[in-house]
């Protein structure tokens, strides 16, 4: 693939984006708005995952850990 046809893919995509959320119809001011909102949620959704989905899945692989029997043997043990 070229970079002329990646290019016009890309605008392809642009226009399609704009028709579904009918953002062609909207004034630059409008626009403006509109794109600053969507991308500080797409940001926002990022960073929120990039920080808390790696917790829950290593919470996840611990309780797993736990309730299949593979457990960590406690250090301290008890003398009878």
């Amino acid at each position: 693939m070229d970079i002329k046809s990646m290019k016009n893919y890309i605008y392809w995509l642009f226009c399609q984006f704009e028709l579904i959320t009918c953002s062609y119809l909207m004034e630059p001011w409008e626009k403006l708005l509109f794109y600053t909102f969507n991308i500080t949620m797409l940001v926002t959704v990022l960073y929120t995952a990039y920080i808390f989905v790696p917790v829950h899945i290593s919470t996840a692989f611990q309780f797993f850990w736990h309730f299949f029997g593979n457990q960590h043997e406690n250090t301290v043990s008890i003398v009878k």
